[in-house]
């Protein structure tokens, strides 16, 4: 990889009553602790969403996990949280297909999704 120390790991969950789902992106060498992302953000239990509800919400394949999907999320279900990590810095992403990577300003990742409605939060576990 070019630039591995931005390299981003992405993980697709949902709550334990399929109401919300939740894309996490994370430096690509951290761990996510689900119990704790709970305890922070108060949810209910999570666990992975299943390859049925990541092709019918963001249109993707298992492994092709992206933030650039939420731009295929046209009824908001998502919510999107991104690693304070990336903050001011830049992020490699999937194009919807994991055959490649591109890698852009954070920045412009969010001003991309913000502009086709979707809100960052940020987090740090």
């Amino acid at each position: 990889l070019p630039y591995p120390q931005y390299d981003a790991k992405n993980l697709f969950i949902r709550d334990d009553k399929k109401r919300q789902y939740y894309l996490l992106t994370v430096k690509g060498d951290k761990r996510v602790d689900l119990k704790l992302f709970r305890k922070q953000f108060k949810t209910r239990p999570l666990t992975f969403a299943s390859k049925e509800e990541l092709a019918s919400i963001l249109r993707l394949s298992p492994g092709s996990v992206t933030p650039l999907g939420l731009l295929n999320d046209l009824n908001n279900q998502v919510q999107f949280y991104l690693d304070n990590y990336f903050i001011n810095q830049m992020i490699g992403c999937h194009p919807n297909d994991n055959t490649s990577t591109i890698w852009l300003k954070t920045e412009d990742l969010i001003d991309v999704l913000n502009r086709n409605d979707h809100q960052v939060y940020f987090f740090d576990l």
